[in-house]
């Protein structure tokens, strides 16, 4: 069992607070990504529980046991940092051992557990090889191979594939991914890419500020955002907003805006009349209308800036001084000046209240 507890975790240097009442409970064998912008404390939460960084307030317990005066070796966990920090004079194989001989491990013991991991992470073609003979992606299993070895409990990865191209980043998350489940080792990965963060997690911690600003599955963070930053934050293309006003219309709202008008049910948002608010729809919420008559639940504009996306093709246009962004088929995509109408799809409105950045979405949100 190798479940890790956060409790109201704090981290200050001097007079700056950085991790701020931190609460979180991972579960054993989940893969949990700490998701974020440069800056909100995801790197620095990861290195206390890793023991790298002492904690100003709270506790942090591993399997149960509290870890906070403990030192890392003592605590079950293996980190791979972004920069693979090999020994360059050392061999791939001397490499993923020294760990292991400084613990004082047999020699017959040592060589039985690389030749696991060297074949799990296909390094055994490299094993007689020098880290400089090795490409990045090689370099970072090779990393990721020396925290295998030590069967530790908790895997910590620290923004691990920020050093390679795009091409070998989407290889090696896949082998990532493949390793989770061939080990169901309990991890934590800490990303500002949030494609990484969709495609790896069970559960995504998205922070802003040093500070949890919502927690859920992929799908729920991408379906029912809790507040307009994980709006902004989650999803390629953006997620467009316009600032509108409620008005009740029978056993609808109206939500207007300068020129638009949504209409949407009482029963699912939480509104007051005349509230504020800030509509988001996603680009690919939005389809072309039949015709360019101005309605309810459409934008219109014309068409300044087209983007191919390969079977898709991203159309920009302004409304209200506000750019919108409609993701379109490729094969159907408009000319540059085109005058352009898009209705938003079922359910792909999203409203959150102006002051507080909240959704107002009835439901529990994460």
């Amino acid at each position: 069992m190798a479940n890790i507890v956060c409790s109201h975790v704090d981290k200050a240097y001097g007079a700056v607070n950085v991790i701020k009442d931190f609460n979180l409970e991972i579960e054993d064998h989940e893969f949990v990504v700490f998701l974020g912008p440069s800056g909100c404390g995801k790197s620095t939460l990861l290195r206390m529980i890793a023991g790298l960084e002492e904690i100003s307030g709270g506790a942090i317990s591993i399997a149960g046991r509290t870890v906070n005066d403990l030192e890392p070796r003592d605590r079950g966990v293996a980190m791979v940092f972004q920069n693979y920090a090999l020994y360059p004079h050392m061999t791939i194989y001397d490499n993923i051992a020294f760990g292991l001989r400084r613990m004082k491990v047999e020699v017959s013991e040592i060589d039985r557990r690389i030749k696991t991991v060297a074949a799990t992470l296909g390094l055994e073609p490299y094993l007689a090889r020098k880290p400089t003979e090795l490409s990045g992606g090689q370099q970072q299993r090779v990393a990721i191979a020396r925290a295998m070895i030590k069967t530790p409990r908790v895997f910590l990865f620290d923004e691990p594939l920020s050093n390679l191209d795009a091409k070998l980043r989407n290889h090696m998350r896949v082998e990532i991914a493949r390793l989770h489940q061939t080990l169901k080792t309990t991890t934590i990965y800490v990303t500002h890419d949030q494609l990484e963060a969709m495609t790896l997690a069970d559960r995504i911690v998205l922070m802003k500020g040093g500070a949890i600003e919502q927690v859920g599955t992929p799908a729920e963070i991408y379906e029912r955002p809790r507040t307009l930053f994980v709006a902004s934050f989650i999803g390629t293309p953006n997620m467009n907003f316009l600032e509108v006003t409620a008005r009740a219309d029978g056993q609808m709202w109206l939500l207007e805006g300068r020129g638009q008008r949504f209409r949407v049910g009482r029963e699912r948002f939480d509104i007051q009349e005349g509230q504020a608010l800030t509509l988001g729809v996603r680009p690919s919420s939005l389809t072309a209308a039949p015709n360019q008559e101005v309605r309810e639940n459409t934008l219109c504009g014309v068409a300044d800036l087209i983007e191919f996306h390969g079977d898709n093709a991203l159309v920009s246009f302004r409304v209200d001084d506000k750019e919108i962004g409609a993701l379109v088929p490729a094969a159907s995509q408009p000319k540059r000046g085109t005058t352009m109408a898009f209705v938003v799809v079922e359910g792909g409105i999203h409203v959150f209240d102006r002051k507080s950045g909240l959704s107002v979405l009835r439901g529990k949100l994460g």
